[in-house]
């Protein structure tokens, strides 16, 4: 009996081990600086295909080859179990950036995270708006598991006893120095699927990788001008007359405004939802959409994907749905071109042909408890865990081309997002509402190609809101949130002044912001950048590693901490929030002298500053050299051809060029190469003197809407 027993077991765990398969990991380059490996047999879709982003080719040649960045050798690949283990080396030094839209952290070296679509719960687990399969590390270079998977990181946490560099062990009785987490050499990670392709990124810094991942997915978004501006979204059961009155009083409050949201309530249904106007509060929405664009206001309209019983499409989209609802309201598979048809076809006539500029696309990221099982089943037979992980996506790569056909460009909200959605028209929101972390949310969206907005909807006092409303005038979408209690800019009287200074501030920096974004798009370089992004921030050589050190110094400070309440937003501006109760905070300059955005006033060079901006300005600093176009406060962004007189900045004591970019700020033209660059240079002449000159690059014979330009030296 024990004889049949031990032969039983032998063949249990002889059979176990026979099912693990090392895997040799083919690496092809696909681009320059780009490398791809598939292991065993890899989903037909994944992020990549969903969002449907084709590579900037020339843009990825002008930042030129680089060799591969890691130890192939050291590069790991396994099946066992129908599953994919992966495993890449780690140096001890290294940080580790990306890996999902979190809240709390900015290096992820030591953390365990599941890559899981989800709201955020308040913890850094992985479980996010945007469960975004890439890291990028403080080595300069990329890694991207292109699966729509809930993937498992181990981020630098577990210990191989075969590992080439073990932790030194220490005894907990009598050693301070034993910790609870040793250092790991290697990120392991686990892919519960048959295969995945694999994406290694190189560059020469970790901005360079992070180009590069932006660029193969078609380089970042180029918002409309008005998608810049200052947007406000309305309570749910607003009507069409309040719609009015509210537009007409930002106007009469001096308040810039360029698009205004609908939430609920302008459809028949909602939760789920039919699409279709209630003519009871908007009986001529097509009319509402025309009076306000003639006074350069854009409407955008909430709704989640879910199919009311109550719309006109229900019985058509039931074979092209899941088996599961959301609020009893029907699931689109989104991978079926019959069921993006069938949404198009009423979308376009109700919303797109009258006028409508985009959408807030809600509840497509969780709780688990409200959408779709993951035992449900899709028609496509994509499974539930893909559609979770990419629903988001779907949605707006299907809105993003209905607009394109129209050769109209929008920007819109959504709760859901992945990897590869660089070049799609939307910025994430939710509804955690914790202001510092909106700010870690904002530094992390750099890393990953996605953007974030930190929304302002409603404060316990004057300062909050003022604080609120700085940040977000310092973002990829300035957006105060009313749906809920019908918040306005000025709610706070004690403080309308300075609000009203900020939001009238970024309508000044559109040339600026616009050029910024221009980068994304061109370049891949974030517009919102974590410091971490930054030339002179982090190190990148043993050499300059050796050399660094003292109490003052941010490389150090960047090693010991997570720098995550500042950032910068394009190559010159470097923003630092305030929060409630502070008086004063800390900022961390990088190497090279820094000058105050508002006066010109030199602050330091390089190191650590203390910053006590008082209750009416964010601060704001600007690296030697930087050259900041603006225009005049308006309330509402520029119409295609308006033409407008321009203020540049130059500040510090570097001569210095740079470019300012634009083109019709609506359509889709750009892309055919309509647009124009100014090249914009500050020298001094014989005498010391400083000199400004702005020539414009108009190759296809556009109307030059930047006029007056009068250079200001600050």
């Amino acid at each position: 009996m024990k004889t049949k027993l031990f032969l039983f077991l032998i063949c249990i765990f002889s059979g176990s081990f026979a099912q693990a398969q090392q895997v040799p990991l083919q690496w092809e380059q696909v681009a320059p600086g780009i490398w791809k490996a598939a292991v065993g047999q890899p989903d037909k879709l994944n992020p990549l295909v969903a969002a449907g982003g084709s590579p900037r080719t020339e843009a990825l040649q002008k930042l030129g080859e680089r060799a591969f960045p890691l130890a192939q050798a050291d590069c790991k690949a396994e099946l066992r179990d129908g599953k994919v283990y992966l495993r890449f080396p780690l140096e001890e030094k290294e940080q580790l950036y990306g890996l999902g839209l979190q809240f709390k952290t900015v290096n992820r070296r030591g953390q365990v995270l599941n890559l899981h679509m989800d709201h955020y719960g308040g913890v850094d687990n992985g479980r996010s708006h945007a469960p975004v399969p890439f890291y990028v590390s403080s080595n300069g270079y990329g890694v991207l598991i292109n699966s729509a998977r809930y993937i498992t990181v181990y981020a630098g946490t577990a210990v191989r006893v075969n590992s080439a560099h073990p932790p030194k062990v220490y005894d907990r009785n009598t050693s301070s120095e034993w910790s609870s987490q040793p250092y790991s050499d290697a990120v392991e990670i686990l892919v519960p699927t048959n295969g995945t392709e694999v994406y290694v990124f190189a560059g020469k810094n970790s901005m360079e990788a992070v180009q590069r991942y932006n660029l193969l997915n078609g380089g970042g978004v180029l918002p409309p001008k008005w998608g810049l501006g200052f947007t406000h979204r309305m309570p749910t059961l607003s009507t069409a007359d309040q719609v009015r009155a509210e537009a007409a009083s930002f106007n009469e409050h001096g308040f810039p405004l360029d698009f205004i949201g609908l939430e609920p309530g302008w459809q028949t249904k909602a939760y789920p939802c039919t699409f279709e106007w209630d003519k009871s509060r908007f009986p001529d929405p097509a009319a509402l959409a025309k009076e306000l664009k003639g006074k350069g206001v854009r409407l955008n309209l909430w709704l989640n994907p879910y199919l009311s019983p109550a719309s006109s499409l229900y019985e058509k989209a039931k074979p092209l749905s899941g088996t599961h609802t959301v609020w009893n309201g029907l699931v689109p598979d989104l991978t079926l071109q019959p069921a993006q048809q069938l949404y198009k076809n009423l979308f376009k006539t109700q919303h797109l042909d009258i006028g409508i500029s985009g959408y807030k696309i809600d509840e497509v990221d969780g709780y688990d408890k409200w959408i779709w099982p993951d035992v449900a089943t899709f028609p496509s037979g994509t499974s539930a865990e893909q559609m979770r992980q990419l629903f988001g996506v779907l949605m707006q790569r299907a809105t993003a081309e209905w607009f394109k056909e129209k050769n109209t460009r929008t920007y819109g909200l959504v709760r859901a997002s992945n990897a590869g959605a660089s070049s799609l028209p939307y910025v994430i929101y939710n509804d955690y509402y914790d202001h510092h972390d909106f700010i870690t949310a904002l530094c992390n969206s750099s890393f990953i190609g996605v953007l974030w907005t930190p929304e302002v909807r409603a404060s316990k006092s004057a300062e909050e809101w003022l604080r609120r409303m700085q940040s977000a005038c310092f973002s990829p979408m300035a957006m105060l949130n009313a749906w809920a209690d019908g918040t306005k800019p000025w709610s706070f009287p004690e403080v309308e002044a300075q609000v009203k200074e900020v939001a009238l501030l970024r309508m000044q920096l559109l040339p600026y912001l616009y050029t910024t974004f221009s980068q994304y798009y061109m370049e891949g370089k974030p517009p919102i950048r974590a410091m971490n992004l930054v030339e002179g921030f982090s190190y990148q050589d043993k050499a300059e590693k050796t050399a660094l050190d003292g109490t003052n110094n941010p490389y150090q400070v960047a090693l010991k901490k997570d720098v995550k309440d500042q950032y910068m937003l394009g190559d010159y501006l470097l923003v630092a929030p305030m929060f409630a109760g502070q008086a004063d905070r800390k900022v961390i300059l990088p190497a090279g002298k820094w000058y105050d955005f508002y006066t010109g006033e030199f602050v330091g060079d390089g190191g650590i500053i203390t910053a006590k901006p008082g209750l009416n300005t964010i601060p704001v600093y600007v690296k030697d050299g930087g050259i900041i176009p603006m225009i005049p406060p308006v309330l509402h962004t520029p119409a295609p051809g308006e033409q407008l007189p321009l203020e540049i900045r130059h500040y510090g004591e570097s001569e210095s060029s740079s470019q300012l970019y634009d083109d019709d700020g609506e359509s889709f033209d750009y892309q055919q190469g309509k647009y124009v660059q100014y090249q914009l240079s500050a020298k001094k002449d014989k005498q010391g003197k400083w000199k400004g000159q702005a020539t414009v690059d108009n190759k296809q014979g556009m109307k030059v809407v930047y006029k007056d330009i009068k250079w200001r030296f600050m």
